[in-house]
């Protein structure tokens, strides 16, 4: 069978609510959604031509400030499957892919769906991973994955479970919990221990609402929990106090600034004031730590907010990271875990704020 791929284009828009409906019974893309892909950057919508019919498309999503991309949806009319138009569309969506500079595709299928199965695997896919529940009808998903692009080296990767934060103010105790939880399964994450961090180890103000995590805060309360911890600061003076511009909250963040310091001298713990590089970060993971790095989510939503991630592995293209705060429009929970950030993107994302501080905090087991 002549099949043409090409791009989607809004005139497409009935013809693929039409497609979708017929392809699937649950998780179906909405008009509404359809319309949004159609118009948004960060993507590729591929559309298969078959006698003058649109018999297939693929949905391929880019994750802004990381190299990895993601088949959110692919369908074909059950009269015209078995004529190769999966196959067709899979390979021009990853040739999109590899055109926009990504590193890696990853996708999600059913358990039961042998014929995609089948296809992933003969595209080389390989399978990393399974999520439960995750489809409407509560079957589980198995996760596959591809390198696009030649490896130059094997991924030192480590068995880190994501966690996902539980409030917009918490990705430091979620990061350190994740950190622990891989260094010592007795360690158990929880809600309540996830508070107690924040408590623990805020700076309690910061630009708006309420405060984020002190990289020796965070520090001292792994400390409390047994870890040996180490931290790495390139400014010796008070962190994050030019996010606030009343002079009262200044005095306290200058306050638990210095508290912290005191009490990090008091426990013995080593403060490293100057950059850490990349090659610190991969040889304390190399050695068996984990690093929680503070990053500005500029490059990923363009707010340039301080976030603290957990750093899962790395090659020599990339860093990979554990992030527990999903942006739901474009990545989804299971592309919050091992994200690939090259190594060059990684060097801007890893600097905060006018005065570019760059932090970090290695956990290891006691």
């Amino acid at each position: 069978m002549s099949v043409t791929i090409r791009p989607a284009s809004l005139a497409d828009l009935e013809a693929l609510v039409r497609l979708e409906n017929a392809s699937f019974s649950t998780d179906r893309l909405s008009r509404r959604s359809f319309r949004h892909w159609l118009t948004t950057e960060h993507r590729a919508l591929l559309i298969a031509e078959t006698a003058g019919v649109i018999g297939g498309y693929i949905l391929i999503i880019y994750h802004p400030g990381t190299r990895l991309a993601r088949v959110y949806s692919l369908a074909v009319m059950p009269e015209l499957r078995g004529n190769g138009i999966a196959k067709a569309l899979m390979l021009a969506g990853e040739q999109a892919a590899r055109d926009d500079g990504r590193l890696y595709l990853r996708l999600e299928v059913s358990v039961d769906n042998t014929p995609a199965i089948k296809l992933y695997q003969s595209l080389d896919f390989q399978k990393f991973g399974l999520y439960r529940d995750y489809y409407q009808d509560h079957k589980d998903a198995l996760r596959y994955q591809k390198r696009i692009r030649r490896y130059r080296d094997t991924p030192q990767h480590r068995s880190v479970h994501w966690l996902r934060q539980t409030t917009p103010f918490t990705c430091g105790p979620a990061a350190l919990m994740m950190a622990m939880h891989a260094l010592d399964k007795t360690y158990l994450p929880s809600r309540d221990e996830e508070i107690n961090l924040w408590r623990e180890a805020t700076t309690i103000f910061m630009t708006s609402g309420h405060g984020g995590c002190h990289p020796i805060g965070l520090a001292l309360a792994a400390k409390r929990r047994h870890f040996s911890v180490e931290v790495w600061i390139n400014q010796a003076g008070p962190l994050f106090i030019d996010s606030v511009r009343n002079d009262d909250k200044k005095q306290v963040i200058e306050l638990v600034d210095n508290g912290f310091k005191r009490e990090a001298q008091q426990q013995g713990i080593a403060i490293h004031y100057s950059n850490i590089t990349q090659n610190d970060l991969t040889d304390a993971f190399a050695a068996g730590g984990i690093p929680l790095i503070l990053i500005s989510t500029f490059a990923l939503d363009g707010k340039k907010a301080p976030h603290w991630v957990v750093m899962s592995g790395f090659d020599n293209d990339c860093l990979y990271m554990h992030d527990s705060d999903p942006d739901e429009s474009r990545q989804s929970v299971l592309d919050s875990q091992f994200i690939p950030v090259a190594r060059e993107a990684f060097e801007r994302m890893s600097c905060f704020g006018k005065n570019r501080l760059r932090t970090a905090v290695i956990i290891r087991p006691s």
